[in-house]
């Protein structure tokens, strides 16, 4: 059983930066890809971007170029460093894990809310 703990949602600026974690707990995530994904009121859940254990890196289109994920594979976290934040990236962000790859199927945490105005 793996538990996901995400933290550091809030509101900012459109133009400024986050910082979210996620803690995972309950076993080992060794070959696991861990990522983020996000959710928007009345919209689907989104695919934000994900690492794999190796470092390998995938990230949605949208994001790509202000947003960075880090995994530490010894304290078993993972980051998403959002920059230039704008106010379509507001969504509830959820950190999830999955094995081989990443899918909408595998792990979820409770989400953290982020909250962009313009």
């Amino acid at each position: 059983q793996v538990q996901l703990v995400e933290s550091g949602g809030g509101w900012v600026q459109a133009g400024g930066s986050l910082r979210l974690s996620c803690a995972a707990s309950g076993r080992s995530l060794n070959t696991y890809a861990m990522g983020w994904f996000r959710q928007a009121p009345g919209k689907e859940r989104e695919f934000v971007v994900s690492a794999s254990w190796s470092g390998n890196t995938y990230y949605a289109d949208s994001v790509k170029g202000r947003f960075t994920i880090s995994r530490d594979n010894v304290k078993n976290t993972v980051d998403l460093q959002m920059n230039s934040l704008k106010p379509e990236d507001t969504a509830v962000y959820y950190c999830a894990a999955d094995r081989p790859v990443l899918t909408r199927h595998g792990y979820w945490g409770q989400g953290t809310q982020v909250t962009v105005s313009s």
